[in-house]
């Protein structure tokens, strides 16, 4: 186990437990982005594909499975809670992330070793996470 990539899954899980929490504990949303949520579901889902065909530990699929349970979790509360979903402030979220999809799509379908089903599929939504992930970052 690498001592780095432990710190950063402990830091990258207290920053979603904390998220959660504010949002559970206060029904609001407000000053979240539901945009920026759903593009990082989106990251995880396209990035964590390979839980159903490769194991590597039970620590990575635990660790994947949260991430993925706790990105829905926040789309779901913004997304669909009562209470919740009245605070989302709408006309604040301006950023026009369905712009993003295609052409990361399209670059993660061009980018890949070989021309299999399982090299292309895999990979290509690895791939398409990462150009979510440095493209919505930049």
């Amino acid at each position: 186990m690498n001592i780095f990539r432990l710190a950063g899954d402990m830091t990258h899980l207290a920053s979603v437990l904390v998220l959660l929490l504010k949002i559970h504990t206060i029904k609001s949303c407000a000053g979240i982005s539901l945009k920026t949520q759903e593009l990082y579901a989106i990251v995880f889902v396209t990035r964590y594909l390979d839980i159903f065909i490769n194991f590597i530990s039970l620590y990575n699929t635990l660790m994947k499975l949260v991430f993925l349970g706790s990105s829905f979790s926040i789309v779901w509360y913004i997304r669909h809670h009562k209470i919740v979903r009245r605070s989302y402030d709408k006309d604040q979220d301006t950023f026009r992330h369905l712009l993003l999809v295609l052409p990361c799509l399209l670059l993660a379908l061009l980018i890949h070793e070989k021309f299999t089903f399982k090299e292309v599929c895999l990979p290509s939504y690895f791939t398409l996470s990462l150009c979510y992930d440095r493209t919505y970052h930049c």
